[in-house]
């Protein structure tokens, strides 16, 4: 018991250093607060995303500003190579699943606690492996760009099916017997 209460201690103090450095990037509503009952949270499909990611908007409009959001991935979820314009920090805060830099930094394990800061048109790519929810706050209007390998940018169609392709690669390579 312990373990479990210094880890939601460490997630409360990653999400409060998260808060307070966002104060800085707010724009228009910082005259009120801002209180959300997880029981009336709508989680919808995000733009431009695969269909097994969701998003619970918390505070400001995507579309438009900064923003804080709770993404949900789907066991099994995977979203391909890309980046964002804004910045965008990530903690998570339940689920199992990694997060990829194109960068060849060391992947991120999605555990309970786990920060990302991802700076501007740093590419990245996720999996769950378990449902995973992650706290999300972005510094400006999101967008998302998918490239391939070399970096040029692509659909998310054609991102996705090269994610297809990588994995069914993967897998028969894998499965094959040497004779």
């Amino acid at each position: 018991m312990p373990m479990r209460r210094s880890r939601v201690s460490a997630l409360l103090v990653i999400i409060g250093l998260i808060a307070t450095t966002a104060t800085a990037s707010r724009a228009k509503d910082d005259l009120h607060s801002v209180g959300v009952n997880p029981q009336t949270l709508k989680f919808e499909p995000i733009p431009n995303m695969p269909t097994c990611v969701t998003a619970a908007i918390l505070r400001g409009n995507p579309r438009s500003e900064a923003s804080y959001a709770l993404l949900k991935f789907a066991s099994g979820c995977r979203v391909p190579m890309h980046w964002h314009t804004p910045s965008e920090d990530l903690v998570v805060i339940s689920g199992q699943g990694t997060l990829v830099m194109k960068d060849g930094g060391p992947p991120l394990k999605f555990v309970p606690g786990a920060y990302a800061s991802l700076p501007s048109h740093h590419m990245h790519q996720a999996n769950c492996t378990r449902t995973c929810l992650l706290f999300a706050m972005s510094d400006g209007a999101y967008d998302i760009h998918y490239v391939d390998a070399k970096g040029d940018e692509i659909s998310l169609e054609k991102a996705l099916a090269q994610l297809a392709a990588t994995t069914k690669a993967t897998t028969t390579k894998k499965g094959t017997k040497k004779k």
